[in-house]
């Protein structure tokens, strides 16, 4: 019915929520990698600054002798701009800042004036800005998709000074109220600055929705690597808790198993760490054993010509006299007969991490079969096949 069919879609839902409640990869990223980012985001910020479009805006002032002075600033852009220092911090729970000092812009607009009611001028203008300062805590979470998602969470500006030089008309006049509008221009900037830098900010997100979360590994899996929380932000690193599931190409099926907890090391002296609980390996397990990847035949030809065993009634009668007798049963054994043996996982390959120590798991059967003269295969005997595999301290010491 559709009332049960309803059920049994939110059911399905609940479980694959469940199931991903915990990530496969953690990655942290700490103060140094953040330093290197850092880098890289203000080179960017500055190329967006750069092409910054700033507000026309328009004053009055009465200055002696001449009385109360119209003026509008106009076509004002960014003709040269520096950030020589900077640098990034974690707000935990919050986001990271970014804190732009000693900045300077050099400016370039129009300027128009009216006084005594009937006298109008106009010019060109330069504008040195000099100390400016931003402080700006950019807010990172995952949206609906797993993608990250940036936005401004606060911000602070301010300009020590804005310096402005007339050309053109009567510059030399104007040159004398310069200060009031260096006044006004300063604050003007220091308004504008927050919204070009969140404007900056809310630019990246397009980019980010377009990021890939989901890569091939092959024509039988791709993983996913999607953020199943929002990044976890205290003071020596940000960790980002990612899906980490393998699936079939096409095919989208759960795991049936949920994915572990587990925490990296309170570890901050590298830029970047990353580590995987054991789900993520045994989704894999779980997507090519689904593939049938881990059945497979095998023939002599497959076998390295220098081994001195080869895949042949002869070879095994040694071991197992009875496969010489059933391999021709009609017939007096007269020559060896090639075998082939078909492999298949009974269950999935299982994989645990313990300290220092990662085992595996895996239990197979192979049947085994001798090739008849006319092409046909007679079966002669199976092999349940366990194996446990241990490697300790199979971390990488470089880092």
């Amino acid at each position: 019915t559709k009332k049960d069919s309803g059920f049994t879609f939110l059911f399905t839902i609940l479980v694959a929520a469940a199931f991903s409640a915990n990530p496969g990869v953690k990655i942290r990223l700490t103060q140094k990698g953040l330093e290197y980012g850092r880098q890289l985001g203000v080179a960017s910020l500055l190329e967006k600054l750069k092409t910054a479009q700033i507000p026309d805006f328009s004053g009055k002032e009465r200055v002696s002798p001449i009385g109360k002075v119209q003026y509008s600033l106009t076509n004002i852009h960014i003709v040269n701009l520096g950030l020589p220092q900077s640098s990034i911090n974690l707000v935990p729970g919050s986001g990271v800042q970014l804190s732009i000092s000693n900045a300077f812009i050099n400016l370039r607009g129009n300027w128009r004036v009216k006084y005594l009611r009937i006298i109008k001028d106009s010019g060109s203008l330069d504008v040195n800005v000099n100390g400016l300062s931003i402080s700006q805590t950019i807010a990172i979470k995952s949206d609906a998709t797993g993608k990250p998602e940036a936005s401004s969470a606060a911000c602070s500006a301010s300009v020590s000074s804005a310096k402005v030089k007339f050309h053109g008309g009567a510059s030399w006049l104007y040159n004398l109220f310069s200060k009031f509008i260096d006044k006004a221009l300063r604050k003007a900037l220091e308004k504008q600055m927050c919204p070009l830098v969140a404007k900056s900010i809310a630019d990246l997100n397009p980019r980010l929705k377009t990021l890939n979360v989901l890569a091939k590994v092959d024509k039988y899996a791709e993983i996913e690597y999607s953020m199943v929380s929002s990044p976890q932000i205290s003071q020596p690193a940000i960790d980002l808790n990612l899906k980490g599931e393998f699936y079939n190409i096409g095919r989208h099926q759960e795991a049936p198993f949920p994915a572990p907890a587990f925490s990296l090391p309170a570890q901050s002296s590298n830029m970047i760490y990353i580590a995987l609980s054991s789900f993520t390996p045994n989704s894999a397990g779980f997507v090519y054993n689904n593939a049938g990847v881990l059945s497979m035949y095998v023939t002599d030809d497959m076998i390295p010509r220098s081994s001195p065993i080869r895949l042949s009634t002869s070879t095994f009668g040694f071991f197992i006299p009875q496969v010489t007798m059933r391999s021709r049963p009609s017939a007096p054994m007269t020559s060896p007969q090639d075998l082939r043996l078909y492999s298949f996982a009974d269950k999935n390959p299982v994989v645990k991490f313990q300290p220092n120590v990662m085992t595996v798991d895996a239990t197979a059967t192979a049947t085994a079969y001798a090739i008849q003269p006319n092409g046909t295969l007679s079966p002669l005997f199976v092999l349940n096949v366990v194996s446990q595999r241990a490697r300790k301290d199979f971390r990488d010491k470089k880092n």
